[in-house]
């Protein structure tokens, strides 16, 4: 039986949502092994005369714990 951890990660980028997600995984990945799948909680945008200037997202990123 694999055991599962989720942590919640957030992250930014100037150039899209799915580029903060990609991310969040890959700063992730640094430090958290055996990464199953992510999931965009929440997507927010930061706007500044009437333009979109920075994408953000809340992802929950979900690992199997190994027992070694």
């Amino acid at each position: 039986m694999a055991i599962l951890k989720i942590i919640e990660v957030l992250a930014s980028s100037k150039d899209g949502w799915e580029d903060a997600a990609k991310k969040a995984v890959e700063q992730a990945s640094k430090t958290v092994k055996n990464i199953r799948s992510v999931y965009i909680k929440d997507q927010s945008a930061t706007v500044k005369d009437g333009k979109i200037i920075d994408y953000r997202v809340n992802v929950k990123i979900t690992f199997e714990v190994s027992d070694s």
